[in-house]
């Protein structure tokens, strides 16, 4: 247990609210799991040659997973970034050992509640927190349900994620400082956070504003984390926003610039997938996805991309990829919004 979150209970109650699997036979299973395997690798020579990005010759561990082994490897991944943070918060606000296991049981069932519905919506991740050589999960069940859900051809669908997810593994070893980058961003963000209860209160004050604007549809998607930050912290989000559009941006225009003979159902998959994205699901679960900031994580697919083929547009491929050469060269939030500025200053 970690003090003011019990991550065993949260991953408890992760797998107890992820949702059942779709219904195949075993046989369908275990096809669905070598078929990812096989169109990772295969995604693997395509992203080289859309990239210009090589990866070393020890790489990251892919692996095919269910949703309760995501929720696992997940859960370990929060426990690790959150633990700086939850010390911290521990150390300036004590709660006695009552206090903590109780209110450790409590958050860790919250903990659980965002990884259980979380667990029924990811595709595929790269996740470095984890484990140090970082590893990309590919998700068999929500796969398969969302090709069978968009009635998509599925050897087409399930590589046509592989190239998008195989991408993120490419730029995490290929340009391996970028790990480094992300984890000093989350420990900036760390060592920023006011742990002064009077501070603390004034911002949930604020939050209980934003979260009446979430219910009503008319926030601007970032979620609640956003409400609560101070204007330092807005500015570090700002920059992971920034590069989060990146890196997603790039994987996204992989995805779609592959040779159409590769994949020939991408552009019915591309449609019904957007149409997918933007409609979401039921009432509760667009709230959710508010709540939690996935909307901007929307906009930051369609960004990301158009920052990625505008720049490679004008100055090609060679050129765009100084945009991996070190921190100075990502691209800011204004720049995501406006290549032609990014290209101004780092190809002036």
């Amino acid at each position: 247990m970690s003090g003011l979150i019990d991550w065993d209970v949260a991953a408890r109650v992760a797998r107890r609210l992820s949702p059942a699997p779709p219904a195949v036979s075993r046989d369908i299973a275990e096809d669905a799991v070598g078929e990812l395997y096989r169109c990772a690798s295969r995604a693997a020579d395509h992203v080289a040659e859309l990239t210009g990005l090589h990866e070393p010759p020890v790489t990251a561990a892919t692996r095919v997973v269910d949703r309760h082994a995501w929720i696992d490897v997940n859960a370990g991944g929060m426990r690790a970034v959150l633990t700086p943070l939850i010390d911290k918060l521990a150390a300036d606000n004590p709660v006695g050992r009552v206090g903590e296991r109780i209110g450790g049981r409590v958050t860790g069932a919250q903990a659980g509640a965002v990884l259980g519905f979380l667990s029924g919506k990811v595709l595929g991740q790269f996740e470095f927190f984890d484990r140090p050589g970082g590893q990309l999960l590919l998700v068999a069940p929500n796969l398969v349900a969302v090709e069978r859900q968009l009635k998509v051809d599925p050897s087409d669908f399930r590589l046509w994620v592989c190239l998008h997810e195989v991408t993120h593994r490419v730029q995490f070893t290929a340009v391996p400082w970028l790990r480094r980058h992300m984890l000093d961003e989350v420990s900036a963000l760390t060592e920023s956070m006011d742990t002064d209860p009077a501070a603390l209160r004034q911002r949930l004050a604020g939050a209980a504003s934003e979260l009446v604007k979430v219910i009503r549809g008319r926030d601007d998607g970032a979620g609640l984390m956003a409400a609560l930050a101070t204007p330092q912290q807005r500015e570090i989000l700002d920059r992971v926003g920034a590069f989060m559009s990146l890196v997603e941006g790039h994987a996204e225009y992989v995805m779609n610039a592959v040779d159409p003979a590769v994949i020939p159902s991408q552009p019915q998959i591309e449609q019904r997938f957007a149409v997918r994205r933007r409609r979401g699901a039921n009432p509760l679960d667009r709230l959710l996805r508010r709540l939690l900031g996935m909307d901007a994580k929307t906009r930051q697919y369609v960004d990301g991309a158009t920052f990625v083929r505008t720049v490679i547009d004008r100055v090609g491929l060679a050129d765009f990829n100084a945009v991996w050469a070190s921190r100075q060269t990502l691209p800011s939030k204004a720049e995501i919004a406006n290549p032609v500025q990014w290209i101004a200053r780092v190809h002036a």
